[in-house]
């Protein structure tokens, strides 16, 4: 948002959070709720978002940020039109206010009253589309990974840093409280110096067949889903969700579920960018148009430092130390876990339990959608305190990348079939052409991310 009525919202929404304390702290008015006295305290006071992708994670999202009384949104950004009006009802049950519905992201972004971007749309959209609402003066909420491809990641930095706007990535387990204290005890010495951590992830996905090529249903725009894509015939296996293991939208399920893991691993290691990258596995379970690995173990070295290791099981669902999700971490006195939820064990040498902090909130391990929505809240409002007050972020787009970058290179091993030998200044591969036929892609014409 540009010029004077711009400058005056910013400066209003930054200036408003004081009074907004004070009304919640000094109660409501007699005979409104908590729901109905934010519907009436005004709209400067709050951010206004616009939400791109609400099938289902980003359905998730909508419900979640509607219910925060600091925000509302405006707009619903869909080419599926049953789930832009599944959403706009579930948003106006929230906030008492129907959104409008704009099929195409790009007319939000154009709205001088949107301030920000929700992108919950599939993989190959997440760059591209926080580039367009960077430029556009939008502050952004991307969901993980924040790229398709390392390319993509490093033109995102550059926008950023261009258009000094907010982008957070959705990697919520940086604002879970006592995954933060985990990470802080890890960084004492609870178990000496952390030098190796484990990641992984395991479900029981079924097949996605052989797909047909059919005609595009009437509330499908497929042009606009496919955007910075090449385009291909729709078949009717590729949505909503089995687009992750398309390698042409998706990043598998090392980019899928492991980023959330690995993101904690690099974390807790206090390492950025790696020396060394190897993965192994592939589609082994089922012959169908599955393209990603279901089965794949990446190795992830820092010099001398440390190391990484992720393992993902799409198709065998037995847990791994009793989660189906987590990281351990491996130190010179001990251990510490992190599984699904807000929690973590340490472990001595003798593998005897030294500390226990247990989950105090519900988390569904097997949502594919909204495992952990009241904690995820605290990463939303983490990001709308960016906004508003100049709040450092729990997950810049700087951080975002280089965990996603960590996961990206795996990826790359395995489709090279080699291994990876890194830059650590700057994360790059080294020597090897092969490999670097994937850090870029190729794009629609005319669709081409720039700053």
């Amino acid at each position: 948002m540009n010029g004077p009525e711009g400058n005056t919202r910013r400066h209003f929404i930054k200036n408003a959070v004081t009074g907004v304390a004070t009304i919640s702290l000094g109660g409501i008015l007699p005979g409104f709720s908590a729901k109905s006295y934010a519907s009436i305290i005004g709209a400067n006071d709050r951010i206004r978002v616009a939400m791109m992708g609400v099938n289902a994670r980003g359905l998730a999202l909508a419900d979640n940020f509607s219910q925060q009384p600091n925000c509302e949104i405006s707009y619903v950004c869909d080419v599926d039109s049953r789930a832009a009006d599944k959403c706009m009802a579930v948003v106006e049950k929230n906030q008492h206010k129907r959104p409008k519905a704009e099929p195409d992201f790009r007319r939000a972004l154009e709205k001088k009253e949107v301030d920000a971007l929700v992108v919950a749309a599939p993989d190959h959209w997440h760059a591209p589309a926080a580039i367009l609402a960077s430029k556009a003066g939008k502050h952004v909420y991307l969901e993980k990974p924040c790229s398709h491809n390392p390319n993509e990641g490093e033109i995102l930095l550059a926008a950023v840093a261009k258009y000094k706007n907010v982008i957070q990535m959705g990697n919520q387990r940086r604002s879970y409280p006592n995954i933060v204290a985990a990470i802080k005890e890890l960084h004492a010495g609870i178990i000496g110096r952390p030098y190796f951590a484990k990641t992984w992830y395991n479900n029981n996905r079924p097949s996605i067949g052989i797909g047909k090529e059919t005609a595009v249903p009437d509330w499908l725009n497929f042009d606009l889903w496919q955007g910075p894509a090449p385009r291909v015939a729709y078949k009717d296996n590729f949505l909503h969700y089995n687009w992750h293991w398309f390698w042409h939208w998706g990043t598998g399920e090392a980019l899928n579920n492991g980023t959330h893991m690995v993101d904690l691993a690099r974390w807790g290691l206090g390492v950025d960018y790696p020396t060394k990258v190897t993965s192994a596995g592939g589609r082994y379970r089922y012959k169908d148009d599955w393209q990603t690995p279901d089965t794949q173990v990446m190795t992830i070295e820092f010099g001398d430092k440390a190391t990484i290791t992720w393992e993902g099981r799409s198709c065998n669902g037995r847990n791994i130390e009793g989660s189906n999700v987590g990281v351990i971490f491996y130190g010179e006195s001990g251990s510490l876990q992190i599984g699904a939820g807000n929690g973590y064990t340490v472990y001595d040498l003798n593998n005897k339990l030294i500390k226990e902090v247990k989950n105090d909130v519900n988390i569904v391990a097997g949502s594919l959608t909204n495992p952990s929505q009241s904690l995820d809240a605290l990463h939303i409002n983490n990001f709308f305190d960016a906004i508003k007050k100049g709040t450092t972020l729990r997950s810049d787009i700087l951080s975002g990348h280089k965990s996603t970058l960590l996961v990206q290179l795996g990826n790359i091993a395995q489709r090279s079939g080699s291994t990876l030998e890194i830059d650590p200044e700057n994360g790059h591969i080294l020597n090897n052409r092969e490999a670097m036929k994937y850090w870029k892609r190729t794009y629609q014409k005319g669709w081409e991310p720039t700053v």
